[in-house]
């Protein structure tokens, strides 16, 4: 069985605070601020004007046609299919290296840098904007693999919901701060009738996501403790190459634990359309809604704040019912919110806040007790491993749920459409969650079950 983990208070709040860190990518730039930004720079691309109704809205990158309106949906799919092929082999090299807090902190500085570097991102020069985005989001994945991999580190069975809960609660408190600083920004500089001018505030806002999350990540490098390095056989190699053949032999050995593989194709399904409501609800909102900047940053600041407190209360009900059955619950909730979303009014900021208000209750919660969910389900020593092909559907990453949006944005040309075929992702996600045999899989994977599931 899983021995118990210790941890120092000092560790715990170093660990919390990468969330605390990271959070400004995915809420500021992933969320709110890129997917508005480098679709009015791919319409400027196109040969659209600021601000423009009648135009050719299709560009053609490398001799493909895509519709401005589906490039960056494309681009979040494009960067999660190249992250298949580099999270794991992450999650494997972080396994086998004692130092996993200069992985993180490589992934996490590479991300920052090309975040900083959409500063260039000017004029129509959208190819650059989707080649950093590109880096940026591959290396964040990188880096959060390395960072969930401390977590069975951190806390005993009956601990870890909590833990994982206060992380997430944090990185949505930090989330928050730099997206209100953004709002006083957007709102003492930008100008409602100037559109470059705007522009020109989306992108320095993306910038300073990428010094906040360089920054922040000083605090768990003086935090966390390095632990011992996984005893796995070595091959006389580097520890990279060492790391690509341990991946190749967990891969041929994941049939060892099928429960444990059913349990991650559900939560890669029904996450997958989690993150794809994050990643395009500025798009869905500014497109398809008429709805302003403010409205959406302040929308985007409801769900921070109350995902903040949402985090901490679905963490609560877990200790009480178990963290199994109130995922289950989040996931009939996010099916009221998709419904919801398909039939919110056009130019009517205050119906689109009250959706951001429910997403913030659950969204959260929902993830939190994922990721802990997920960690007794690991066997011992393949936490980097197992948490790489976790993260291929984690933060800001999803690849079915874009894709599903651009094509049908693309055919139909409605967001609300696109809005309304996720649905899918949350009614098969929580069928096949319904199914796993939680305690019995902790178990098979050599772990001891917490008191309640």
């Amino acid at each position: 069985m899983t021995t118990i983990a210790t941890s120092t208070r000092n560790e715990r709040t170093g660990w919390y605070f990468y969330d605390w860190a990271n959070s400004a990518f995915s809420t500021t730039v992933v969320t709110v601020f890129l997917g508005p930004f480098l679709t009015a720079v791919t319409e400027q691309a196109a040969g659209c004007a600021l601000g423009a109704e009648d135009c050719d809205r299709d560009v053609h990158p490398f001799g493909i046609t895509v519709a401005a309106g589906s490039y960056f949906p494309y681009l979040v799919s494009l960067s999660v299919f190249l992250t298949v092929f580099v999270l794991p082999v992450m999650g494997a090299v972080a396994d086998r290296s004692a130092h996993k807090k200069r992985l993180m902190a490589g992934a996490a500085f590479i991300g920052a840098a090309a975040t900083i570097a959409m500063a260039f991102v000017t004029g129509e020069r959208y190819l650059l904007g989707g080649v950093l985005f590109l880096i940026a989001n591959i290396a964040f994945g990188a880096s959060i693999v390395v960072y969930h991999s401390f977590l069975p580190q951190l806390g005993g069975p009956d601990e870890r919901d909590r833990i994982s809960s206060r992380g997430w609660a944090l990185g949505y408190l930090g989330g928050f701060v730099l997206l209100a600083l953004n709002l006083v920004a957007v709102q003492m500089f930008g100008i409602a009738d100037d559109d470059q001018r705007t522009l020109d505030i989306a992108r320095w806002c993306i910038v300073s996501a990428g010094v906040w999350w360089a920054g922040f990540t000083l605090v768990p490098l003086r935090w966390l403790r390095e632990h011992p390095a996984t005893d796995h056989p070595s091959t006389g190699g580097s520890v990279l190459t060492d790391g690509f053949r341990q991946l190749w032999r967990t891969v041929r050995g994941l049939k060892a634990y099928p429960l444990t593989l059913f349990f991650l194709l559900a939560f890669l399904i029904y996450n997958d359309g989690i993150q794809t409501v994050i990643a395009l609800a500025s798009q869905f909102g500014s497109e398809e809604l008429n709805l302003s900047t403010n409205t959406l940053i302040i929308t985007i600041l409801i769900v921070q704040f109350l995902g903040f407190g949402g985090a901490l209360m679905l963490g609560k009900v877990a200790e009480r019912i178990g963290a199994w059955k109130t995922v289950l619950i989040s996931l009939v909730l996010w099916t009221g919110v998709i419904v919801a979303a398909f039939q919110l009014p056009a130019e009517a900021p205050v119906p689109f806040m009250i959706l951001g208000a429910c997403i913030g209750i659950v969204l959260g919660g929902s993830q939190a007790l994922s990721r802990s969910l997920y960690s007794q389900l690991i066997p011992k020593g393949k936490e980097g491993e197992f948490y790489g092909f976790y993260e291929i559907s984690d933060k800001g990453t999803s690849w079915l749920g874009p894709l599903l949006f651009g094509i049908v944005n693309q055919v139909t040309n409605s967001y609300r459409t696109g809005i309304f075929a996720l649905l899918i992702f949350f009614v098969v996600g929580f069928v096949l969650l319904l199914m796993v045999p939680m305690r019995r899989a902790i178990v098979a994977a050599g772990n001891t079950p917490p008191r309640v599931l």
